[in-house]
């Protein structure tokens, strides 16, 4: 590897040396970038996103100025297809990615190259050869269910299996065209495409293609009411090695500069004598704007859109299709657009006059707001007829660190949170007279760049004496009476309902299933009850409010009696905890 790059050197510093020599062709620079598209097997097996790369090259032409030798850099960066969770019956397939989630390359090829040249068009062609040093992503896709004994399984699906650094090199040849307009005697814009692919299994010791081993899909598809009970009904048990070489079509643009190059060098080609046209004088014109979403390129609302000029100045806020009012007969000049929403601005987008000079009667723009959050979009509405509520306060909770926010409902019952990815979230309404469920949200496995909202209807009801609502969410280990974690969170909102309603007495009971001996079930469902009351209790709720009372399994919601063959989501159902109002 060192010796090799030792090489690259010294046939840099050749090419180098022989620009100085003045009898000889043109030595030229040039840097160049653009996107990278991949190909073949490093698209499908990799699961690679279209990128971007960049670098510089050096060409050398002999006496003739038509062949000579080069040199090419670059760096190359790719983006993985990132696969979202998938939720079943009793697990769930995730996707963890354990290093950045793209494949980073650099390359150092050297090769001859060939120009074509008439008046102050260019084409070149190249070919090079050389070394490609990679750097790969590592994840692994796995399956987790729960088995019919209630042991959590985990089974690895899919995974990378490259050296333990993640690095690899490999041989690569590169072929390409180049195609170059001349601004001067020693400037050029120009376009260039080329083909990229690494050879071999091997350089050096390590393996130099990219590894996944794959377990294949057979049997019955998991879909979302699909219960597992073994994975081998769904997947094959061994795994199937795939390995792909680096392929990519490059497209880019860029500049070079010439040294040495003389005007009498190049051919004086006759122009035609031009007419000149007079210029277009500027005119009055509308302007449109409209405000998207950087990320997925959905128009985005509530955006508050400023646009500024020496004879205008205005705030709009955008509607659901992301515009602005229309700006009719706006007179030509410079006119400066930002917008903000949630404390974050766009990027300044400029109108100039030379844009009023146009046969177009609208001036169309795009603004990009860039939120990494996402954005939950709620609503309040009776929990019984359905129908909107407005002005009811709200409080998000972040799972993790405990941070609340609040909010209150507008007019049409909305309310707007912004979200972290891979966050979780409870939500409740929290007001006085009224009580909601503790609501789950997530964006865990959303991807961010195809998904922009969450959407939520929280159902809030009235208290009402002798009213009665089983809670969501709230499971005690098995066989056991302790308030869990995820429990507690739910206890603390029937805490908060407790305090801003002084006068209400509740009766908090827990029930069973039919499955098991009756009087042990009714034990368990008592102490249940009686440690949901405790950690009320716990938290400053007078006793002489609460009553703790198990049910056990005398209360079945279905006929899922004892000897009566039902699902587990039926047995499910009768596994509940339910507050009755006592007193209001």
């Amino acid at each position: 590897m060192k010796r090799f790059l030792l090489s690259m050197m010294m046939m840099t510093l050749a090419i180098l040396g022989m620009a100085q020599v003045k009898e000889s062709g043109d030595f030229q620079i040039g840097v160049f970038g653009g996107g990278s598209f991949p190909m073949g097997t490093y698209k499908s097996i990799g699961q690679t996103k279209t990128g971007y790369f960049g670098g510089l090259f050096m060409d050398k032409y002999f006496s003739g100025n038509r062949f000579g030798l080069g040199v090419d850099a670059r760096l190359l960066s790719h983006g993985l297809v990132r696969e979202d969770s998938m939720f079943f019956e009793n697990g769930f397939i995730e996707t963890s990615y354990k290093n950045k989630a793209k494949f980073e390359h650099m390359d150092f090829t050297f090769g001859p190259t060939y120009k074509y040249e008439e008046g102050s068009f260019q084409l070149e062609a190249f070919l090079r050869g050389g070394i490609l040093m990679q750097r790969f992503p590592e994840y692994v896709k796995s399956l987790h269910y729960d088995d019919a004994k209630g042991n959590s399984i985990v089974i690895p699906l899919k995974q990378t299996t490259n050296d333990a650094s993640n690095k690899a090199n490999a041989w690569l040849g590169l072929a390409g065209l180049r195609f170059n307009y001349l601004l001067s005697d020693n400037l050029a814009l120009f376009a260039q495409a080329d083909y990229m692919q690494s050879f071999g299994t091997k350089f050096g010791k390590k393996a130099s293609k990219f590894a996944v081993e794959e377990r294949i899909a057979a049997g019955t598809a998991i879909e979302s009411k699909t219960f597992v009970n073994n994975f081998l009904d769904h997947y094959e048990e061994t795994f199937s090695p795939s390995k792909t070489p680096y392929q990519s079509l490059n497209i880019g643009v860029g500049v070079k500069y010439i040294l040495g190059r003389k005007s009498a060098e190049k051919p004086v080609v006759e122009r035609p004598i031009e007419t000149v046209v007079p210029a277009v004088k500027p005119q009055s014109k509308s302007i449109q704007i409209v405000v998207k979403d950087k990320q997925t390129g959905i128009a985005l609302s509530g955006v508050t859109v400023s646009v500024e000029s020496a004879n205008y100045s205005n705030k709009e806020t955008s509607n659901a299709n992301g515009e602005i009012a229309r700006i009719n007969n706006a007179q030509a000049g410079e006119y400066k657009i930002v917008g903000e929403k949630n404390g974050i601005k766009t990027d300044l987008m400029t109108i100039s006059a030379n844009d009023f000079t146009g046969h177009d009667a609208v001036i169309y723009r795009e603004i990009f707001h860039d939120d990494p959050r996402f954005t939950l979009i709620g609503e309040t509405v009776d929990c019984d007829k359905n129908q909107i509520l407005p002005n009811i306060a709200t409080v998000l909770t972040n799972s993790s660190n405990k941070s609340n926010m609040s909010q209150t409902s507008d007019k049409e019952g909305k309310f707007i949170y912004q979200l972290d990815q891979r966050a979780d979230y409870t939500i409740v309404a929290n007001q006085s007279g009224r009580y909601s469920q503790t609501e789950m949200v997530s964006t865990q496995g959303l991807d961010r760049s195809k998904t922009l909202y969450v959407t939520l209807k929280l159902g809030v009801c009235n208290l009402v004496a002798g009213g009665n609502w089983v809670l969501k969410n709230i499971h005690y280990d098995f066989d056991k009476a302790n308030i869990r974690s995820d429990a507690a969170v739910i206890l603390d909102n029937v805490v908060s309902i407790m305090k801003q309603n002084p006068s209400l007495k509740i009766e908090l009971s827990s029930h069973t299933d039919s499955r098991g001996n009756d009087a042990y079930n009714q034990r368990l469902s008592q102490q249940r009850a009686e440690s949901a009351v405790a950690y009320l209790v716990s938290k400053g709720i007078e006793r002489n409010r609460l009553q703790a009372k198990g049910y056990g399994e005398s209360r079945l919601l279905n006929n899922c009696g004892n000897g009566v063959d039902c699902s587990e989501e039926q047995h499910q159902e009768n596994r509940r905890t339910e507050i009755k109002v006592l007193a209001y």
